[in-house]
């Protein structure tokens, strides 16, 4: 290789470090937008129950905003993740803030609706539980070197999850729509799919740990043979060279 093509290489490497710590791209913007918009979120669920004044009177409205914005929230972490891969965009500070701004947003707005009386407390621990458990195995997962992909149902349980807190947001009739009903019940189905989709992702994570060990006993076993092997040829040939040079 030419000292050319060696710096050239160095000179990629180090552009791409420098990439892999850059805060100022399209993706981070969004994410971080998505973390300015919750203040705002729970701000505007908070007055829609507020009894202060004049703003008493625009609590429909309030709640209406709350739920719009969560869904504008819940859009730009679509679009994040969608131009990061599309653009093969990956930052350090992309990867913690992203899932960090996800469970901020959605665990802080279920504790809100909690407290308002929108859902049932259990249900609040249900998901709540279920997003903490979820984070410390996919932190196991990374330790362990694996990769185990979401399910179906772990989609599913996001999708209906991020139709029910707007819904519980705006929590009003509006013609033949009962938005409060409809809320609740998609997220019963959410609650149950995220204890289905837990499970299921528990159970592929242990079959990965478990054949994973597997691969690494049998590559030590291996090494082991191996070394013994060349061991044993080192001793014989070792003995063919004295019985070679024996005088007698």
């Amino acid at each position: 290789m030419s000292e050319m093509d060696s710096n050239y290489e160095d000179l990629e490497l180090s552009h791409e470090e420098d990439n892999d710590l850059e805060i100022d791209n399209l993706p981070n913007r969004l994410t971080i937008f998505r973390v300015v918009l919750i203040p705002i979120v729970l701000g505007a669920l908070s007055l829609s129950q507020s009894s202060w004044g004049h703003i008493s009177a625009y609590r429909e409205d309030f709640g209406w905003a709350a739920g719009w914005l969560f869904a504008l929230a819940s859009i730009t972490d679509f679009f994040d993740g969608y131009i990061a891969r599309k653009r093969g965009i990956v930052t350090v500070f992309g990867s913690f803030l992203d899932p960090i701004a996800d469970k901020f947003l959605v665990v802080s707005s279920l504790i809100m609706l909690g407290a308002m009386s929108r859902i049932p407390a259990i249900v609040v621990i249900i998901l709540v539980l279920r997003e903490m458990y979820m984070t410390s195995l996919r932190l196991l997962a990374t330790n362990e070197g694996l990769k185990v992909p979401v399910n179906n149902m772990g989609k599913w349980k996001t999708a209906t999850q991020m139709v029910a807190v707007p819904f519980l947001m705006v929590s009003q009739q509006w013609y033949f729509i009962d938005f409060g009903m409809w809320g609740q019940v998609f997220l019963y189905v959410s609650a149950a799919l995220s204890i289905f989709s837990a499970t299921t992702y528990s159970f592929n994570l242990i079959k990965k740990l478990k054949v994973d060990r597997q691969a690494k006993k049998d590559k030590r076993r291996q090494e082991k043979l191996a070394k013994k092997k060349a061991k044993e040829e080192k001793k014989k040939q070792g003995s063919n060279n004295g019985q070679a040079t024996d005088p007698s």
